[in-house]
């Protein structure tokens, strides 16, 4: 089993916060890594600088979630992949296009799902209502 894991989850594997208690359930019985894209270390990265900003967290609370998201890095339990992004921006264009009217979903929710049909992964994992229906839609199993 391959997983892909976008921005909301894996802030809260990294930071606490409402979705925390649900995330540290999920990965308890989860032992495939997760795929850790460019995309995924922008968004993430901004997240927690932006928690920083709006005061969720404190910039100690930041470095050290940083700090863990690298030492998983190491272990592989985060595996650095790349689709090719080309590729997955023509996916999105096409998800984009065929679902976006009826599901309502934004541009970077429909990136995630085409880029984890780009690297064949079998599971979606988000806490958006609506990145998880495209995946649902697109046959992709969602998490958590």
């Amino acid at each position: 089993m391959s997983l892909y894991a976008d921005s909301s989850f894996l802030v809260s594997c990294y930071l606490t916060d409402t979705n925390t208690p649900q995330t540290k359930s999920y990965l308890l019985n989860v032992t495939a890594p997760l795929t850790f894209t460019s995309l995924q270390f922008l968004e993430v990265r901004n997240a927690i600088k932006l928690g920083v900003f709006r005061q969720l967290y404190s910039v100690s609370d930041a470095t050290a979630a940083w700090a863990n998201l690298e030492k998983d890095l190491r272990s592989r339990r985060l595996v650095k992949q790349e689709p090719k992004w080309l590729v997955a921006f023509r996916v999105a264009s096409l998800l984009s296009n065929r679902h976006s009217t009826t599901i309502g979903t934004r541009s970077l929710d429909v990136l995630h799902v085409a880029t984890a049909k780009c690297l064949r992964v079998t599971e979606s994992i988000s806490f958006d209502s609506r990145q998880r229906t495209l995946a649902t839609t697109v046959g992709l199993k969602v998490g958590p």
